[in-house]
């Protein structure tokens, strides 16, 4: 059973954020699994999802929260590496080029984004090895 089912992330224009999503999320093998008109659902084939939605109180600005970051996984490091250079081509910010992060664990393989809205992204892949760089 998941330990999460899915989580959602408020964002500040919806089509915008479906088009940085769409190309985002591709580069680890998920896409687009059903929408409305005010949310849209991300996933793979597995049960576990991710959803952009309109805010809950469209009359507050969307204000992500300090410290909260979404971190999806990715089937190798090849992965990571695209997920960061083409979230970097669609708008997104660096906030920590991909490879090893052994403060988080010896086989940690990672990279950060900050999407259009502000929201912290991570993406991982556990590579089963020890510090050294591929």
């Amino acid at each position: 059973m998941p330990f999460i089912d899915h989580f959602s992330i408020g964002v500040a224009d919806l089509a915008r954020s479906g088009s940085f999503y769409d190309t985002l999320l591709a580069t680890i093998g998920a896409a687009r699994r059903f929408e409305k008109p005010d949310f849209i659902c991300y996933g793979t084939a597995s049960a576990e999802f991710f959803v952009v939605n309109a805010p809950d109180d469209r009359t507050k600005s969307i204000a992500p929260s300090n410290g909260f970051h979404v971190c999806f996984t990715a089937p190798d490091p090849g992965a990571v590496r695209r997920f960061h250079a083409v979230g970097l081509t669609i708008g997104g910010i660096d906030n920590g080029a991909p490879g090893y992060r052994p403060q988080y664990a010896a086989d940690y393989y990672g990279a950060f984004l900050i999407d259009p809205d502000g929201h912290h992204l991570g993406v991982v892949c556990r590579t089963g090895r020890g510090s050294e760089d591929h």
